[in-house]
């Protein structure tokens, strides 16, 4: 066995925060009690991520407050767990109400089917997360270095396969939720524990693990979690309406850093198949791996992806049957067919209806927030949110349906089948002002953009072609920049890298096409393509793969070639 690379490393400085924690409480509550600041310790902002929250300042008052000497106008983002994306109609409400009483009045739907909210104060904090736990809710897990908010197919109405997705899903997030009792201390007035009992971690050990680790569940033929992209991933593999099993991949994640070409985005390899009452033993053993092998010293290289990107996927393999005591089985035979959610009215097997919400760049505000909390509160419904960002409003009855698009009509929600395929197909971070990594705009950026890309395509007849377009403030990756047939990375503000040439069902990786140009030089540079495109594309013929066969870039076929 290849020995512990972290033995002859110097740790990372998170890595004693963690340490010395005590389970994650460091000295969160007594922080949460000081009036002086808005602000708190940088070692308790570590760990309050572990619990849900990251510390944040407006980015747009930076400037002039620092010019006045005045502290940063610090708030509190707050992420919600939503395994597999599954709400209550009670559940929207809470988190709608405390979107209002405490934080900035809307609601964001993130690509890991979560809520986030942002804008919370700190005399406010701890109040609002206890109202998240009334709720059902919680946000333990909800970032930080663990396992967080579990993904499956945003609708588990669709088909009985998709229910059974669904429970892998949440058993999975049942499973690797961390056992420290410091979140009800902290945050729900929770026992303390007794002086000299010992607290364990049995999955995670007192050190959890060197980065966050992310997992999904997909479901043939849409692959609408982008599972390649998660640091595990399990595909269901179904024979008529029951899943037979799971392909299991393992080592995805989109995370880079400008100018290191030794950090790159990565696919998952698929490294064989288990049954649905072997997918827990797997995922446990998963991390645990990850937890043992996984790079302490440099959170840059700390991913699973690296682990296995250094070690081989063999290695990998061989050593996670050792773990279980038994060998996975050879990988079934699987294809996507597209990375998209369904928009507009569809009906369930079983009759009832969906309604498939757009909500750019995952920023419920306004009318369009007031009709779904309407519609929360007044119809006998449930709400899916989905890995792109949207919204489905779900088990509707045909009456109930005419109610609800009554609502829509009230408060005039744009019906998603009269925005270009090329909006509906969009994903944008949160970037600036909130976000402390943002190199430039992204969510206030990319609809300016997609305007004017609008005016191109409904020139060239293309506005009904779906073209998976992305945006992130930086190369952290949150929007899943790296699998946009269009990519666009802040790289400074107003400048941004331009990748071309992501599959559409989400297997292929784009690759850098023009780095650090402003807007006019994106739509500059696109127009001749999409017009290329619009003349010359085959049938069936997706624009990432056409950019290839043109050879405006390569393909990508591993993470390692990207940066080639």
């Amino acid at each position: 066995m290849i020995s512990d690379p972290n033995k002859e490393k110097k740790l990372s400085a998170n890595e004693s925060i963690k340490e010395g924690s005590d389970f994650l409480r460091g000295t969160i509550a007594e922080s949460l009690l000081d009036k002086s600041t808005g602000s708190i310790p940088a070692s308790d902002a570590q760990l309050t991520k572990f619990h849900g929250t990251y510390l944040q300042d407006d980015r747009d008052k930076r400037a002039g407050l620092i010019k006045e000497k005045k502290e940063k106008a610090f708030s509190f983002m707050i992420r919600v767990r939503v395994p597999g994306g599954v709400a209550t109609a009670k559940q929207w409400i809470g988190i709608d109400d405390l979107s209002d009483k405490f934080a900035d009045g809307t609601l964001k739907l993130t690509t890991r089917q979560a809520f986030q909210l942002h804008g919370i104060l700190k005399r406010d904090l701890k109040q609002t997360m206890k109202e998240i736990n009334d709720t059902l809710l919680d946000t333990l897990a909800a970032c930080g270095d663990v396992n967080r908010n579990v993904m499956s197919p945003s609708n588990p109405f669709e088909s009985k396969l998709h229910g059974q997705a669904l429970k892998v899903a949440q058993d999975i997030h049942d499973h690797l939720t961390p056992r420290t009792s410091a979140y009800a201390e902290i945050w729900l007035d929770g026992e303390k524990s007794a002086i000299g009992e010992t607290e364990v971690e049995p999955i995670y050990g007192k050190t959890y693990l060197p980065r966050k680790f992310k997992i999904a569940v997909a479901l043939p033929p849409r692959n609408d979690v982008d599972v390649f992209t998660n640091c595990l991933g399990f595909v269901g593999i179904a024979e008529g309406e029951q899943i037979l099993g799971y392909n299991v991949l393992v080592g995805g994640g989109l995370g880079m850093t400008h100018g290191k070409v030794a950090t790159f985005p990565r696919l998952a390899d698929v490294i064989g198949f288990c049954k649905p009452e072997q997918v827990i033993q797997v995922a446990e053993e998963v991390v645990k791996i990850q937890r043992d092998y996984g790079d302490r010293s440099d959170r840059r290289h700390a991913r699973l992806k690296y682990t296995i990107e250094d070690r081989g996927a063999d290695w990998f393999t061989e050593e996670l049957n050792s773990r279980l005591g038994w060998k996975l089985e050879d990988a079934r035979d699987f294809s996507f067919e597209s990375t998209t959610d369904r928009y507009g009215w569809n009906q369930d097997p079983d009759g009832l209806w969906t309604f498939g919400m757009f909500v750019e760049g995952g920023r419920l505000r306004g009318d369009a927030k007031k009709a779904v909390r309407k519609i929360a509160s007044t119809i006998n419904c449930e709400f899916r949110l989905t890995a792109n960002q949207n919204l489905v409003i779900a088990r509707i009855s045909s009456e109930n349906k005419v109610a609800i698009e009554a609502i829509l009509a009230e408060l005039s929600v744009q019906d998603p089948h009269s925005l270009s395929a090329l909006r509906l197909n969009s994903i944008a971070c949160t970037a600036l002002p909130t976000c402390s990594l943002a190199l430039a705009e992204s969510e206030r950026y990319l609809p300016t953009l997609i305007d004017d890309l609008d005016k191109i395509i409904d020139r060239l007849g293309l506005r009904s072609e779906s073209i998976a377009i992305r945006s992130t403030g930086c190369p952290n990756g949150c929007g899943r920049p790296f699998l946009g047939e269009i990519g666009l990375v802040g790289k400074s503000p107003g400048k941004y890298n331009l990748y071309l040439g992501a599959g559409f069902d989400g297997m292929r990786l784009n690759k850098l096409y023009k780095p650090a140009i402003t807007h006019d030089e994106i739509l500059a540079c696109l127009e001749p393509i999409l017009d290329r495109f619009a003349k010359e594309k085959k049938a069936g013929e997706k624009f990432g793969d056409f950019c290839i066969r043109q050879k405006y870039v390569s393909a990508t076929s591993a993470g390692a070639d990207f940066h080639e």
